[in-house]
Parts: structure tokens; sequence; C-alpha cells
């Protein structure tokens, strides 16, 4: 009878403990680390490009030497995930928020010229706090987030003082964005971009933002949300100097090009030592832009991309591995142990509170996040690490799925066995460690899918 109490005590700790996991809290923040003084932030977030596109991660089909560098010369992430399609991760990745939380679980039809809207007033956002501690803030790209046309200060509003993105909508018809693209910085339509090609224009604009802070002694964080690779598959201006065929081997070509071009800004200008610079991709590569050359051989399909692992297949929209698994690189002061690699699983959701850790900007107790700093594992500490990760999109691929790292499960109760990724095969019955997972990832599936949105805060805008 003793023995049963005891076990019986032991279960509601244990259960307790889990339900208290599931519910949204205060920050977590990474123990006894010490920050520099306000440190510049350069977040690079990369349209459509999963970690087997990096030379880095062991892909053997795409050429990327400045991120090869880049992670050479930093810290390697190797298990960030995220939601597979873009609206949703980015809401995520702005407000530290699982999606059932913040709701937005498909794309917003920005290109359509929807009336909808990514409300932050009602969702902080870690850019609104930034500001609020004396940041310049600025913001590039793709900002599917609302139609300027009909919410020109979205941006502003989300946190950035400055802007230059892609107004996807304008005049009742969708625009292009790569190239002769329709740009709105700081509320006007730019003019003279007809024979520019849109991610060169991008990158000027990081580079100016960069250094006007710099002069101006202010400390920045700047968004750059990179619209390279993600189709249309076009030509970039190396193509149309070498005269090569559109691919999307060159645009990830370019892409990484752009890459080398920024990092070579923050050490023109001498900020490397005080200036973060953050690469992740939105989720994972758009599969049927991939050609796969050895299509009908043994193992390959139309769209097979090739790691020193093995083959990957799956993709953007796909909530498999191959979906959300992204390229996380760290790269700048000193501090960044050099060639280091991180083997714990990264949410999106954790960039919430590891930027403001990392700039030094305090968190509302009442703000809740489903964010763990990492800011102590991007300096070779030890973190708090966590167990699983969380994903949930609409559409005819949807659903929701939490992985610890070997395992998968759905909501529908497909469970997936991930031991020997990139291969991901149906666990099979009677496995003993399958089953314990499904039980595990079951309570945290369950608990997960529970609202509980985050209070309504008022920032300086």
């Amino acid at each position: 009878m003793k023995l049963a109490t005891t076990l019986f005590i032991f279960f509601l700790v244990v259960t307790g403990l889990q339900a208290a996991e599931l519910k949204p809290k205060a920050a977590t923040l990474s123990p006894d680390f010490q920050p520099l003084k306000q440190p510049n932030l350069l977040f690079i977030f990369a349209d459509d490009i999963g970690y087997e596109c990096l030379n880095c991660y062991g892909g053997l089909d795409f050429k990327t030497p400045n991120l090869n560098r880049m992670a050479a010369e930093g810290i390697r992430f190797s298990k960030a995930h995220t939601t597979p399609v873009c609206t949703p991760s980015r809401v995520s990745m702005h407000t530290g928020l699982y999606v059932p939380r913040h709701g937005h679980t498909g794309v917003l039809p920005v290109h359509k010229g929807s009336g909808k809207k990514v409300n932050f007033d009602k969702m902080p956002t870690y850019g609104q706090l930034l500001r609020g501690n004396g940041y310049a803030t600025s913001t590039t790209g793709k900002w599917q987030l609302a139609t300027l046309e009909k919410w020109p200060n979205h941006i502003r509003d989300a946190g950035f003082d400055s802007w230059c993105v892609w107004q996807i909508w304008r005049d009742n018809a969708k625009t292009e964005r790569h190239w002769g693209p329709c740009y709105n910085r700081d509320g006007k339509v730019l003019q003279g971009l007809d024979q520019r090609f849109g991610p060169d224009v991008l990158n000027e604009y990081v580079i100016e933002k960069m250094t006007a802070a710099t002069n101006a002694k202010q400390p920045f964080m700047i968004l750059h949300n990179e619209l390279l690779p993600h189709w249309p598959v076009i030509d970039t201006p190396t193509d149309r100097a070498d005269g090569t065929e559109p691919s999307l081997h060159g645009m990830i070509l370019y892409m990484d090009k752009l890459v080398g071009e920024l990092l070579h800004a923050v050490e023109q200008l001498g900020i490397r030592n005080n200036t973060y610079v953050v690469f992740m991709g939105d989720n994972g590569t758009n599969q049927p832009d991939v050609k796969n050359p050895r299509k009908g051989q043994p193992g390959e399909g139309p769209h097979t991309r090739h790691t020193v692992a093995g083959n990957v297949e799956g993709g953007k929209a796909k909530l498999g591995d191959a979906g959300s698994h992204v390229p996380l690189i760290v790269w700048g002061p000193k501090q960044i142990p050099t060639g280091a690699v991180n083997d714990e699983l990264i949410d999106v959701v954790d960039l919430f509170p590891t930027f403001c850790q990392i700039t030094s900007t305090p968190i509302p107790d009442s703000l809740k996040l489903d964010g763990r700093s990492i800011a102590a594992q991007i300096h070779g500490q030890p973190g708090l690490p966590r167990d699983w990760v969380h994903q949930e999109q609409a559409g005819k691929n949807g659903g929701l799925s939490v992985f610890d790292g070997k395992f998968r499960l759905f909501k529908s109760g497909k469970l997936i066995d991930g031991r020997e990724l990139p291969k991901e095969t149906a666990a099979k019955l009677g496995d003993v460690a399958a089953e314990k997972a499904r039980k595990r990832l079951q309570s945290i599936l369950d608990g997960i899918t529970k609202k509980s949105p985050a209070p309504s805060l008022t920032f300086p805008k």
C-alpha cells in the first residue's frame, strides 16, 4: 500500500510538472549570461531554404561559400525548426508564440489584397521592445503580414522605425519582387527600379542603415527578410552576366553572395565585435523548384536533395523534417566560439527571448512566451535546452505535430520514426522506444493545442 501511495504521488508530481511546462509563462532566459553592452543585431531571415541546401550542413547539391565561412567562424545550430509555411513561421518569429497561441495557421493572402492583418497590438513583438530600449529598428524584404495599401502603418506598429519592403499588392494587382520590383520605403513606393534586381536594392538598404546607426553611435536591430531563394525561379544578375539559365542553384548562390556582402560591410564598418549576425531559413525548401539530375535512378525522385547523411525528400508546406528543418548560424563577436556546432533542438519561437537577452532588453513579466533563450548556447555555454519543437499549418498537408529529435507525433495519431534522419519511416508496432515516445508526445500535443493568448500591451510606436 505504501509503495502504491508513493507511486501515485510521484505520478501527480510528474503530470503537474508537465502541465506547468505546457502553459505559456514568463520568458525563459539563459542563466548566468553576461551580455555585451547594447550590441547590434542583423537577422537575415531567408525565404524557403532548408538546412540541406547549405554545404556546412552536409548539403551536396548547392554552393554556399559565404554561409560556410559564417559557420566556420561562428556557431551552427544543427536542429533548428520552424513551421513549414511563411506566415505561421514569421508570426511565431515576431511574437515568440506557438502557432496555436497566435492563431495564424495559413498564408495570409496579401498577394490577393486581403484586408486582414496580423495584429501586433495584441501580440507584442521583440521589435517593439528593442525599439523601446533605444535601438534603431529596420526591416526589409517580404512583409506578408498585412496589405500595406490598407494598413500603411502596420510595419511601424510591429516595431520598426524604417523599412524597405516588397509591397506585394498595389493598384488591385500583385507586383514583382525580383527584377523591376515594387518596393515600399517608409510609406512611399520607390521609383526608378525598373532595371534593378530587388535583392541588391535590399542589401544596399541594410548597409545604409548599418552605416547610419554606426555613425550616430546608436545600436541597431535589422530584420532582413531576404527574398531569395523563393520562387519564381529567375535569373540572377550573375546568370545574366554569364548567360546561364535560371535555376534554384543560381538563386541560392546569389543569396550566399549577398550574405557575404553584408558580412564584409560589418567588418568594414569596424563593428563585428559588437554585432551579432544571424542567418536562418523561414521554412524548408520548395521542392518543386529542385530539378534532380539523378531522377529515375534507384531512390532518386524528381526533387530529391542530397546530403552526406542521405537523401532528403519533402520540403516546404509539409509537416515533416524537410519542411521545418532549417539552417541557423550566428556570427560576429569574438565571444562566439569558432566553428562550434550545437545539436540541441531550437524552435523559431526561441528567437524573441534570445534577441532580448543578448541586447539587455527587458521582457515584461506579464508577457507570456513559448520560446526560451539560447543566448548562452550562442556563446558556447550551457543553456536551458528544450525537449521538443512544434509545428502547425492549415491546408491539404496541414495538421499539428511535435518532434523530440527522434520521433514526430501528429495530431492524427501518426507517429514517425526520425532516428535515422533524413530518413523518416512510420514507427513500428511493438517498438518500445516508439510507444514511450507516443505517450510522452501525446501529453505535450494535448497541452499545446490549448490556446492561451498573450496579454495586450502598449509600446511606443
